[in-house]
């Protein structure tokens, strides 16, 4: 009789507990959460490139493995992976009873399907470079997936995660059905104003998503978005610029959150064509750059200086905070000009997406350096434009939001080697690209730390880019809700957790 009794309050326990996980693991879905972010212009996720696209895809599909806050790897389409002795082969074993909003079932062959896609030159992605190193891909089993490298990386796994390594379904042609496995499923797409989400009931990891619904509705303008969030049109805006941040600080019924990052600013000058052909040009912009004032000015004292190189501080013993960018020194910015051939002064165009605090940094620097006789006329284009009409590649000067990355290896395989995808500079050096190589594949850390001090030098002495400052990535909220954990790179940010109080 006791031990019927018991059992019988062990089961009311149990029965208490599954209750209450229920409750705070969101099992009981409820609530609609809408946020504020710039249009998209890519749907297929080989090409994405904004913010909003990449939190769309995001919150549509899923990785293999991602990156979370404290920038480590977290395993997201696998259960497990092992790694060959020798560093070249990575297995990974897919999680079972994964499917794709369409019912069909996830199988090692997409995984193989996906990365081959995203790998092959022919198609033209701007991840072919970034797996280059990838020997071959193959399905070894079941649920089992093998990538075989060329040469080591030991920053092969976030590559992995980067943004646009989202697993697709085997032969997928037509991305404007958003045919994923991630957690939610789009219902409807207005593509000049909004998309609609509702909870995949189908998700592989019990209790998520906590939402029913998750909305993305358009703004071109954050002072709109930040009205609407105020007057309860939204309950979430982001990606302002910091001057408006901070007038939402302590407002009643809204939750604000900053986290550092290492996303920056970059204004760059192209080095195919002139003026930039000539590197005295872009060292007399640097010299004409006053940084603190900028920091001031602009950030508002927020995140941190910048040194022309994008291997910042966040990044500990990468980071060598014993190299100093070049003085501020507008006498000397002259003298250069001067030599290049423009005594008389140099007119060019500055463009520039009209996201976060881009607009303002343009202007500071048409005003500082119009002190040495560099006329800017500057031009603000919407991001969506800016990048989905690729002026961010073709313009002769610049200025591009890079957003923030685990490790430092992506900048310099993506945007500064020759043959680097989105090399928007056209920087080219052959005694640079060795650095990066040998930085890469690298199994030495000390080796690494030696090369990448190495790196930084160059590119504050020699590199066509200026990078003024590091930001912090911001956000702002209705706090009637809970559970968002704001990512450094904003459109990595993960909705599956955040739930209605």
């Amino acid at each position: 009789m006791k031990t019927t009794g018991r059992r019988f309050w062990m089961n009311c326990l149990l029965v208490g507990i599954l209750v209450f996980s229920v409750g705070t693991a969101g099992w009981a879905r409820e609530g609609t959460f809408r946020v504020a972010m710039q249009p998209p212009v890519q749907n297929d996720p080989a090409l994405i490139s904004s913010d909003s696209e990449v939190a769309i895809a995001n919150a549509v599909y899923d990785y293999l493995v991602d990156v979370g806050p404290d920038n480590a790897i977290e395993k997201r389409l696998i259960e497990d992976y092992q790694i060959s002795d020798d560093g070249l082969t990575y297995t990974f074993v897919l999680i079972d009873g994964v499917h794709f909003h369409d019912g069909s079932p996830l199988v090692p062959g997409d995984v193989v399907w996906t990365f081959d896609r995203l790998r092959n030159p022919d198609n033209g992605f701007p991840t072919a470079s970034l797996y280059a190193n990838i020997k071959s891909i193959e399905v070894t089993g079941p649920d089992t997936v093998a990538f075989h490298l060329i040469e080591t990386n030991p920053f092969f796994l976030y590559d992995l995660s980067d943004n646009h390594a989202l697993v697709l379904k085997r032969g997928t042609t037509d991305f404007s059905k958003f045919n994923g496995t991630g957690p939610f499923v789009v219902s409807e797409y207005r593509p000049d104003d909004r998309i609609l989400m509702t909870a995949y009931d189908g998700y592989h990891v019990v209790g998520l998503p906590s939402l029913d619904e998750l909305q993305f509705i358009f703004f071109s303008d954050s002072a709109a978005a930040v009205a609407a969030l105020r007057g309860g049109q939204i309950e979430m805006a982001w990606r302002m610029p910091i001057s408006l941040y901070v007038t939402l600080k302590g407002e009643q019924g809204i939750n604000t959150v900053d986290v550092p990052t290492n996303g920056f600013d970059l204004v760059r000058l192209r080095t195919d064509q002139a003026p930039g052909d000539n590197p005295l040009v872009i060292q007399a912009l640097k010299h004409a750059t006053d940084r603190e004032a900028i920091f001031q000015l602009v950030q508002l004292g927020a995140g941190s200086i910048g040194r022309d190189t994008p291997i910042g501080p966040l990044y500990d013993e990468f980071f060598d905070a014993s190299i100093e960018p070049l003085a501020y020194d507008p006498a000397r910015a002259r003298s250069l000009l001067s030599q290049a051939g423009y005594a008389a002064g140099l007119s060019i165009d500055l463009y520039a997406p009209d996201t976060g605090d881009r607009p303002a940094l343009a202007v500071v620097l048409k005003e500082q350096w119009a002190e040495v006789g560099v006329d800017v006329n500057v031009i603000i284009e919407p991001e969506s434009i800016y990048f989905g009409e690729n002026h961010w590649m073709d313009a002769t000067l610049g200025i591009t939001n890079w957003g923030s990355r685990p490790y430092p290896q992506f900048y310099l395989d993506l945007m500064l080697a020759c043959d680097a995808s989105w090399n928007e500079a056209r920087f080219c050096d052959k005694a640079f690209d060795t650095l990066i190589s040998v930085a890469g594949t690298t199994l030495d850390d000390a080796t690494r730390i030696t090369v990448y001090s190495q790196i930084q030098q160059t590119l504050v002495n020699d590199g066509p880019i200026i990078i003024p400052y590091f930001w912090p990535q911001v956000a702002a909220y209705d706090n009637s809700f809970a559970g968002l954990e704001l990512k450094a790179f904003a459109g990595r940010t993960d909705f599956r957790n955040i739930f209605a109080r």
